[in-house]
């Protein structure tokens, strides 16, 4: 048998603090839970669809986002065109990324244009976009920045 010293004690002391520690932290705590991220394909698929359809009362997103200087800022539409080419469509999600943060409800993406009433800010400038957490359009914002693929 080899003597102990102080260093091996030490070292030894602290490998079983470490076992011991591993052993009643289970597997949920151990590791971190996946963070959501924004996808790309959800947000050209889904979410940019939501940018360009016309709701009653209230011009379509694209007609204020892409002449405004607000934080949410989207690319203008080819002449012509009615949807986003490739390109423009990784324009517009790397501008998308300045108001919506993955996993964040608070996100301006989701809060912004949603009535007060309904949880919303207080004030947009297109008015209220959607007047309730029920509007499938807002239900499609909530899951891309939930990380819906």
């Amino acid at each position: 048998m080899y003597p102990m010293t102080r260093a091996s004690s030490s070292a030894l002391i602290v490998a079983a603090c470490l076992v011991a520690t591993a052993g009643s932290l289970g597997p949920a705590q151990s590791q971190p839970a996946a963070q959501p991220q924004l996808s790309y394909d959800f947000f050209k698929s889904k979410v940019e669809p939501v940018f360009l359809t016309k709701r009653e009362g209230h011009a379509r997103c694209v007609m204020c986002h892409t002449v405004n200087n607000a934080p949410f800022h989207l690319v203008p539409l080819s002449p012509g065109a009615t949807s986003w080419s490739e390109e423009q469509s990784k324009q517009n999600f790397e501008l998308v990324q300045r108001v919506a943060a993955a996993g964040i409800m608070d996100s301006p993406l989701v809060k912004h244009p949603l009535a007060k009433a309904a949880g919303g800010d207080p004030h947009h400038g297109g008015g209220d976009q959607f007047t309730t957490q029920d509007d499938p359009a807002w239900q499609t914002l909530k899951a891309f920045v939930s990380g819906a693929k």
